[in-house]
């Protein structure tokens, strides 16, 4: 199944953490004027995303992203170029104005379950030892931008194969930690 190709991080193996890997850089695809986002922490939750709103390399069928505390993220070069792609999005994402390449997502609502948590791209970084993908969410969603249906067996066995396990909604931690927040907000106390 290798002929299916779902991202270049993905395609060419998945690269280890590094244990003691501590952040790095974020660089947007501009070849000069580069926007810069400094990433004081590793990553967590890192994933290959089929989501229509995530940002993919050219070609890529996936988006490869993961999150980290904000207070970890900053723009350090450039930031003029940054804007909100939109605004009205649970997660706003904020792109290079020239290249298109999404650097950082951010949630306002401190209500969300994952607010106070940035989504980046850590394959704009210039550094190795970041989270690898642990899992892979929205899969199906790659059909709502031109994947045929008839290929996503093929889609789901090659995730798997590259020892990924595919969800069509995020990994099922995640999904108990917005359930709780939506308990919370609602009154509810678990039993």
């Amino acid at each position: 199944m290798s002929e299916v190709k779902l991202h270049p991080s993905l395609d060419n193996g998945i690269k280890p953490s590094a244990a003691d890997f501590a952040g790095g850089s974020l660089q947007c695809l501009c070849s000069t004027n580069k926007v810069e986002v400094a990433i004081g922490a590793q990553t967590l939750h890192n994933h290959a995303c089929g989501c229509s709103k995530c940002w993919k390399p050219e070609g890529a069928k996936f988006a490869v992203i993961a999150v980290v505390p904000r207070d970890n993220v900053s723009v350090i070069a450039n930031g003029e170029k940054l804007a909100i792609v939109d605004a009205s999005a649970t997660i706003q994402r904020h792109a290079c104005k020239d290249c298109g390449a999404h650097l950082y997502g951010r949630i306002e609502n401190k209500d969300h379950a994952f607010f106070g948590l940035d989504f980046v791209h850590t394959e704009l970084s210039p550094q190795s030892g970041w989270a690898a993908p642990g899992f892979a969410a929205f899969v199906s969603s790659i059909i709502e931008t031109g994947t045929p249906p008839a290929e996503m067996d093929a889609i789901r066995g090659r995730i798997r194969e590259i020892g990924l396990e595919p969800y069509d909604c995020l990994s099922p931690a995640l999904m108990d930690a917005l359930a709780a927040q939506v308990a919370k907000l609602n009154g509810v106390q678990a039993k």
